[in-house]
């Protein structure tokens, strides 16, 4: 016998403390310069790392990093500045500026150490010359809204903006940059966490326009103009200024995956890892994942029974007509596959956000089980409705299955896990 619910709860702790920002830093530190130290950062992760960094860097330095609005780690020496997610705002302008500031004058002998997190792209409203913080908010909803995947959000971000794809390491030049990232996107690319503030890629201005036209995005004709001109340009990998430059993923969905599967193991199950890059519409994967739940359950296969199934990756919800309710991509993935597992006994999932929140409510995701869509209609909704109208959390909320861990101090995107017995 076991408690389904404190199991899933023991994996999502297991695999959020292999991402500990103290543990994934420490082991990537460079060596202290001639010159000066400055941190700068950006994330949902930003003032945990900041925090590991200042008990772990035993030499002089400075810094300034930008967490979410809400709760921080508490720093003695770094500045921790708070910009709103997943909307940018006014903060987030000065944000900008201020790690801007930061890296402004230094030298050869300098180093700058990048403290990435996800999150980030929203923390740093930066609109170049002729746009506005309201031509940014209007991209960034109008991405959340599209259904593109991340990678495809973050060639549109990057091509926006006077800090992102480069940009930052850029304005720190000639001054050495090392970026410790901890990764929230399918693949690991550091390009695409926080749409790269330190690191460059090879994507194109003519990209982000596929991007826009292929997933129906409406933006205002001045972002759109700007996309076509040359000032939209992001740095190129190969110029020099970056030849000297490190970047370290420190912490990934991978990793975080292996250690759940190690728990699970050492608790008497069986764990098998699906994949730790899924994208797609989150009732989809849902969907998916309830089929192969199903078979487990019903016919032992092509798993035996007892087993866990993990998963990983980011899901997207495209946002369908205007009258809409509260809810992220792991509630809406759960209550899709909670519609087509009704019934059938033997499954119990988790599915959260390894930052401790889903969307823009308090929960970080919830639990399901064969039971779940009966207590929902038991308590006078209508499940299929509240999926339609992107309405899951409410529908958690009603039958009491919300998870709610609080923030955890990382970010390596969605965790899921399947127990079938």
């Amino acid at each position: 016998m076991i408690d389904a619910r404190l199991f899933l709860n023991r994996l999502f702790e297991e695999a959020v403390r292999a991402a500990d920002p103290y543990e994934a830093i420490k082991a990537h530190l460079p060596a202290p310069p001639k010159g000066r130290t400055v941190v700068v950062g950006a994330g949902k992760a930003a003032s945990q790392m900041a925090a590991a960094f200042e008990k772990l860097w035993k030499h002089p330095f400075s810094g300034t990093v930008v967490a979410r609005h809400g709760p921080i780690e508490q720093c003695e020496t770094i500045t921790v500045l708070q910009s709103a997610h997943p909307v940018p705002d006014e903060a987030g302008l000065a944000a900008s500026d201020a790690l801007l500031k930061a890296v402004a004058g230094l030298t050869a002998d300098d180093l700058v150490i990048a403290l990435i997190s996800g999150g980030g792209s929203a923390l740093l409203p930066a609109p170049p010359e002729g746009l506005t913080l309201a031509d940014e908010i209007a991209v960034n909803k109008a991405l959340l809204a599209s259904g593109a995947p991340i990678s495809a959000m973050n060639v549109v971000r990057k091509h926006v903006s006077r800090i992102k794809g480069g940009r930052l390491a850029a304005a720190a030049f000639p001054a050495r940059v090392v970026s410790l990232v901890v990764s929230d996107v399918p693949g690991d690319n550091p390009a695409f966490v926080a749409s790269g503030p330190t690191v460059p890629d090879r994507s194109m201005a003519a990209e982000a326009l596929e991007i826009v036209a292929r997933y129906r995005m409406e933006l205002p004709d001045q972002v759109v103009t700007h996309l076509r001109s040359e000032a939209a340009a992001a740095p190129d990998p190969d110029n020099p200024r970056f030849a000297a430059h490190e970047c370290h993923v420190v912490a990934s969905a991978s990793v975080s995956l292996e250690a759940a599967a190690a728990k699970a193991r050492e608790l008497g199950i069986e764990a098998h890892i699906l994949s730790d890059a899924i994208e797609g519409e989150a009732r989809d994967i849902g969907r998916m994942h309830a089929a192969l739940a199903r078979e487990v359950a019903l016919r032992d296969r092509p798993f035996g029974k007892p087993v866990v199934l993990l998963s990983g990756g980011e899901t997207t919800v495209t946002i369908s007509g205007k009258d809409y309710g509260k809810g992220g991509r792991n509630s809406e993935f759960l209550l899709s596959l909670a519609l087509d597992i009704d019934g059938v006994s033997g499954i119990d999932a988790l599915a959260a956000d390894t930052d401790g929140i889903d969307g823009s409510e308090d929960n970080a995701g919830a639990f399901a089980n064969g039971q779940s869509i009966a207590r929902m209609r038991a308590a006078g909704i209508d499940p299929r409705l509240h999926l339609t109208r992107h309405d899951a959390w409410s529908a958690f909320d009603v039958s009491g299955d919300l998870f709610v861990p609080g923030p955890t101090g990382t970010n390596v995107n969605d965790f899921r896990a399947l127990l079938i017995r």
